[in-house]
């Protein structure tokens, strides 16, 4: 498996795009809540709006987008909006999943699914097998998803495969067994709702990431508030450790350092 620049390892390409961009959804709820509606209103028109900005990513050339859709903390909430999150899983994989594939993206779902019902375990797999071959975006779908959780199972994987790493081994050991090994760490996080917190998300890919936080409520989140977020991560200085001066006297030009070149050194 080829994986992606490690931001703690290698300088990642940077451009005025983000290549990938992860989301926390937050503020359905309080949408509703505000208009003196149920919350499971907010979380319909949370998901109108998951079409809104898969279509504005794609338009805007973003390459991955990941959105966290259900933690695995989530499962504490009332047992009524648990269920109907659910349903509302089923039914967007059941009617999405097709209009993902008709616009060339690629669909995969990352979290613990021993939980979730057979039948959106089976429509989950159907629609990754559907679309793998896609390549105008791929669309990440974090669900029943822990960062500690995601460590926690890379390591299993990486010793069952390898009994002899017990020790001695290395970021890209454990990075190739990780939920999101086949993309590149984000370049943007956002998280819309007014909490300023990560909540277990990606832990081990967001350690250089731009943050942006905004208090816009998720079902208003449209595509000229991604452009926004956007137009922020353009004005940050991303320096993966390095100094101001050193991008300023030309530094960033020889930002990526491939295994490839240090394997020839």
């Amino acid at each position: 498996m080829t994986l992606f620049p490690s931001s703690t390892q290698d300088i990642p390409s940077i451009g005025d795009v983000p290549k990938h961009i992860a989301i926390i959804m937050d503020g359905n709820g309080r949408w509703a809540k505000k208009r003196f509606m149920p919350r499971v209103a907010g979380h319909k028109r949370g998901v109108e709006i998951v079409r809104e900005i898969i279509k504005a990513c794609a338009e805007r050339g973003v390459a991955y987008l990941t959105l966290f859709a259900f933690s695995s903390e989530n499962w504490r909430r009332p047992q009524e909006e648990v269920s109907f999150l659910m349903q509302l899983f089923l039914r967007a994989l059941d009617e999405e999943v097709a209009k993902l594939h008709e616009n060339g993206i690629r669909f995969r779902v990352i979290g613990d699914l021993s939980r979730f019902d057979s039948k959106i375990v089976d429509l989950v797999r159907r629609g990754e097998a559907l679309t793998a071959g896609n390549t105008s975006l791929t669309l990440t779908v974090a669900a029943n998803y822990g960062g500690r959780w995601d460590i926690l199972q890379a390591m299993e994987k990486m010793l069952a495969a390898h009994p002899e790493k017990r020790s001695g081994f290395e970021e890209a050991d454990l990075a190739a067994h990780l939920a999101l090994n086949y993309g590149p760490e984000p370049d943007l996080f956002i998280r819309t709702g007014g909490e300023q917190r990560i909540s277990n998300f990606l832990l081990w890919q967001l350690a250089y990431s731009e943050f942006y936080f905004t208090d816009t409520l998720w079902p208003e989140f449209d595509a000229t508030a991604l452009d926004l977020a956007i137009a922020s991560y353009r004005r940050r200085e991303r320096r993966f450790g390095r100094t101001s001066e050193q991008l300023q006297s030309g530094g960033s030009r020889d930002q990526v350092r491939s295994s490839a070149a240090r394997e020839n050194a």
